[in-house]
């Protein structure tokens, strides 16, 4: 370093000259990303398509109300389109208030800089560009620098590449050519796990990394969901049905009409023009009526019922679900990329094992608790400094060893902080155990194992120790290096009482093993078994990580991912590798795909572009920094409870439980809620489909549909909210985990729900229209036939909706009906209520009192829906049973 740049280091920035930088570079704060307000996100539920047909259907049905001068069809129509808005604006908007709770940031730090010449501390958002930091063991990085001295620095990058400790030096023999970022650059958002640092700011705010994946995290990727899309197939298949029905319907009358009552007087210039004009407007008040009629007004409010308890329902299982159609694009789900770091892994280093030199433990104890720099905080469950170390106190503290005891036991003489030159730490101690002063080393084991009684002997002889011993070192510190955990040696020497030099000391070798220590950042316990469920369920899993290669392959391995023998080196691949294929490569290669180490923030975004761009329904997991702009691209982000800021504004749901099982929970409830949104539209349509058949066969007969307009509420009711409230609250079925995921294309009303809507929905119109006949014949409708027409119609729907309840499977209606509460609860709702209408409504609904006798009738002759239902299902169970 010059002259001049040592003494600029001394001087720093004045007050002018940060004035004039944050003016040219800006303050050092993170744009916050833009929140809709709540007229917008209420405005948002309007882009359903579902919804925007309603409000076409309730502008063409207050046409007809204004003419008719009967509003209650279309009061109706806009409470369901208010309902479900409603229902899922306040769901919505409450899921952003508990995640901004949790969400919540702690007051600005303020940081060490170093202005006209003083030391002093400013918050960190007034940090500007050239501004020279101190940062010690502990302090966040408050913004992106170039280091100008260092001190055995070591810096936790996890939150950008997955890396735990990652050593950071200004000289250029250090430097590490693969590693994500320069080694000699510290990035905003990383903490110094040990060491000191001074550091020129060289970006602030949004012009640091951070800055940028954080920016890239609020793009708005303009990514259907697939619910969606099947929602916007299955509104353009209603609407092109109900226009084109009611345009034949409207075209065939009118010219009917015109063709009889033309040739017959004159029409024009007499008052029989009004009667043309009447018979024409009456064509078209029956024509909206169909159109009316073949919309699903209970579409909208069944899914968002759907979303909104299953919102809840996740959120018992610690999926706080942010981004309400999320629910049912988790059961979609084809690939997951997960990070590794605190996602697979606890993200805390732990001594899996320890090779004891002695039984005695107390000297070892010892080395381990003197030889450090890292403390344990008051509940010994966590430390402050290098994870390593913390990991070796933990041990220790896990055998019932108190480290400060021991600590305060030992007096400190002199002190050889760890370096990457000599890959060791050393520190003299008066030993308590040994009643004498002692150096204590650990460090790299092909180091240290070198200055064992003698440094040129590698395989030498250590006091207490055999050929045997040494050679059982070495074959356990191979395996371990094999499996991608760090290694670490202790070791110590007696010293004479003038002894202080801890260099000398060591290099002179002599030093006589204490323990061989395995240290890794452990599988969280319930990953394995969630993995193998996913891939049982169809679902891929990549791993991506900013890790290296070894340690990748070995999670992968632990996971029970990737397997010895059959994955080979195209599974694996590095992001600088993977960054320059050229995505026709690249889409070739992310087919085979497992693992991708030393990633970087928008190699994970392309991957999950590339992805999709195959048809893939991605799910991206992460905790870091370095995952949110795949959290944001992914059709759905999970981010952990306790990930960064940054990557919980990206997601879609946070798991607060940081658990991959979650995520298996999560895919279940969505694949159930999909089937249960599948066994509405079955049984919406059917109703549909027959009431549609029902006005135009009736019309062609002369005949319209004997129903009135509050009778036609009652039945939008029932198949509206109480069979949306029914069918939304059916539980998960973990069965739907042994299925394979949804071929992305696959419209919503597949081969099976039009058998049923079709054959069901035949069935209703036979029945219904043979009623009417039979009436006509009998002497004419009279209230008392009217009333039977209505009961047996609703109780056709009653029956249904048990045979939709059992949709994708072949069990009985009434199997674990006991466990679906919603079911019968609405059951008991449709058939009291219709039994209150009846005998108590008169007038206002067009009805008289029934006998026990004709509810016993119409009971039984309805209810042959369901038996034959049933017979299909059994005679399915017989057919399976054969086949197994």
């Amino acid at each position: 370093m010059s002259t001049k740049e040592t003494d600029w280091l001394s001087v720093g920035l004045n007050d002018r000259q940060v004035e004039e930088r944050r003016a040219r570079h800006g303050s050092n704060e993170l744009t916050p990303p833009k929140r809709p307000s709540m007229w917008r996100l209420y405005l948002e539920k309007f882009q359903d398509p579902v919804i925007r047909i309603l409000l076409v259907a309730a502008l063409l049905s207050f046409v007809v109300a204004f003419v008719e001068n009967e509003f209650a069809e279309t009061i109706g129509i806009v409470c369901a389109i208010l309902l479900a808005t409603g229902i899922g604006f306040y769901f919505e908007y409450d899921a952003a208030r508990k995640f901004d709770v949790l969400n919540a940031l702690g007051s600005e730090a303020f940081v060490r800089v170093v202005r006209n010449g003083q030391v002093c501390e400013v918050p960190r958002k007034e940090l500007v560009v050239g501004d020279i930091i101190m940062l010690e063991t502990g302090d966040e990085i408050p913004a992106d620098a170039e280091l100008l001295k260092a001190e055995s620095l070591q810096v936790n990058e996890s939150n950008l590449t997955g890396e735990p400790v990652t050593r950071k030096s200004t000289s250029h023999s250090d430097f590490d050519k693969n590693a994500p970022y320069a080694t000699n650059r510290l990035m905003r958002g990383t903490t110094i796990v040990e060491g000191s640092a001074t550091a020129r700011v060289i970006a602030v705010g949004d012009h640091t990394e951070i800055g940028q994946v954080a920016r890239e995290a609020t793009v708005l990727t303009g990514e259907k969901t697939p619910l969606n899309k099947q929602l916007d197939r299955l509104a353009g298949f209603i609407s092109k049905i109900g226009y084109t029905v009611a345009f034949l319907t409207f075209t065939i009358f009118t010219v009917h009409g015109l063709m009889e009552y033309v040739p017959k007087v004159d029409v024009w210039g007499s008052e029989n023009y009004w009667h043309v004009f009447g018979m024409v407007l009456n064509n078209f008040m029956m024509a909206v009526t169909l159109i009316v009629m073949a919309v699903p007004e209970g579409l909208p409010m069944a899914v968002t019922l759907s979303l909104a308890l299953n919102m809840r329902r996740m959120l018992k299982t610690n999926n706080l679900v942010r981004k309400m159609h999320a629910c049912e694009t988790m059961g979609a789900i084809t690939v997951i990329c997960t990070d590794k770091t605190g996602t697979l892994t606890q993200n805390r280093m732990t001594v899996s094992q320890m090779l004891m030199q002695d039984e005695d433990s107390a000297l070892l104890d010892e080395a381990i608790a003197c030889n450090t720099t890292a403390f344990l905080n008051e509940s010994r469950t966590e430390g402050l400094g290098n994870p390593t170390e913390v990991a070796l106190l933990l041990w220790m503290q896990g055998r019932g060893s108190d480290y400060m005891k021991v600590r305060q036991g030992a007096e400190e003489v002199a002190r050889l902080p760890f370096s990457s030159e000599r890959k060791y730490m050393a520190t003299i101690v008066d030993s308590s155990v040994l009643g004498r002063k002692v150096v204590y080393v650990k460090g790299a084991p092909e180091i240290v194992l070198g200055l064992c009684r003698g440094g040129s002997d590698v395989l030498g002889l250590c006091r207490g120790g055999s050929e045997e011993q040494i050679a059982g070192y070495h074959a356990r510190l191979k395996d371990w290096q094999m499996h991608a955990q760090r290694t670490m040696l202790l070791a110590y020497k007696e010293v004479a009482d003038t002894d202080a030099d801890c260099a000398a000391l060591v290099q002179s070798g002599g030093l006589t093993l204490l323990g061989l220590a395995a240290i890794s950042d452990p599988v969280r316990p319930e990953v394995p078994q969630a993995v193998e469920n996913c891939l049982k369920a169809g679902v891929q899993i990549k791993v991506v990580t900013g890790d290296s290669t070894g340690t990748a392959v070995e999670i992968a391995r632990q996971i029970g991912l990737w397997k010895e023998g059959d994955d080979e080196k195209k599974n694996c691949m590095r992001g600088v590798d993977f960054a320059a294929l050229s995505d026709e490569e690249a889409l070739q290669r992310i087919k085979d795909l497992k693992v991708m180490s030393r990633a970087r923030p928008l190699d994970k975004q392309r991957l999950v572009k590339l992805l999709q761009t195959e048809g893939e329904v991605v799910a991206v997991t992460g905790d870091g920094t370095n995952d949110a702009p795949a959290l944001n691209f992914a059709q759905v982000g999970l981010s952990m409870g306790s990930g960064t800021s940054v990557a919980k504004e990206a997601s879609d749901i946070t798991l607060l439980d940081d658990s991959f099982r979650s995520i298996v929970t999560a895919v279940m409830w969505g694949r159930s809620l999909y089937k249960n949104i599948q066994r509405f539209v079955m049984f919406q349509l059917t109703i549909n489909f027959t009431a549609l058949l029902v006005v135009l066969i009736g019309a062609f007969m002369g005949t319209t549909l004997p129903l009135t307009v509050t009778q036609m509420l009652w039945v939008n009711i029932i198949m509206d909210t109480f069979a949306a409230l029914a069918l939304a609250s059916l539980p998960a079925d973990p069965n739907v985990m042994n299925e394979k995921p949804r071929p992305v294309g696959q419209f919503i009303i597949t081969r099976p729900i039009w058998t049923s809507i079709l054959g069901y929905g035949t069935a209703f119109v036979v029945f219904l229209l043979a009623m009417l006949l039979r009436i006509e014949i009998t002497g004419g409708m009279d209230v008392y036939d009217l009333t039977l027409f209505f009961t047996f119609f609703v109780l056709l729907q009653f029956w249904n909706l048990l045979n939709a309840k059992t949709y994708s499977t072949t069990d009985a209606a009434f199997k674990h009906l006991s466990r679906c509460a919603g079911v019968l609860t609405v059951l008991c709702l449709i058939l009291c209520g219709q039994w209150l209408i009846v005998q108590f409504g008169g007038p206002v609904f067009r009805t008289v009192p029934l006998a026990a006798r004709d509810w016993g009738i119409l009971l039984a002759v309805s209810s042959l829906v369901l038996w034959v239902g049933e017979a299909g299902r059994l005679f399915k169970r017989l057919c399976r049973k054969k086949a197994e």
